[in-house]
């Protein structure tokens, strides 16, 4: 196998169901005591989960359980609502 043929991994938005290359995608991972943070390296250990970089991707992350689901855990209000304005400042949001 040649490094141009070297597949790249593919990791699924836990929103929208898409599958993209891994480095397209956010990561989020649930830390030890249960809080969800943005995993900005890639490298936090922990459960993690992957949302698109796309607003109605994090919306409907966050307000379904889809992401709960995911990570295995439940988002405290205050947590839920660092994340959002996380989504906000990373996608100029509102």
């Amino acid at each position: 196998m040649s490094i141009k043929n070297k597949r790249k991994p593919q990791r699924t938005c836990v929103a929208c169901r898409q599958t993209r290359e891994k480095k397209d995608l956010i990561r989020l991972v649930r830390i030890n005591d249960g809080v969800v943070e943005v995993d900005i390296c890639d490298k936090k250990p922990g459960r993690g989960a992957y949302l698109c970089p796309e607003k109605d991707c994090w919306a409907l992350g966050l307000r379904k359980s889809n992401l709960e689901h995911a990570l295995r855990t439940r988002l405290s209000d205050e947590n839920r609502r660092l994340l959002m304005e996380y989504s906000n400042s990373l996608l100029g949001g509102n």
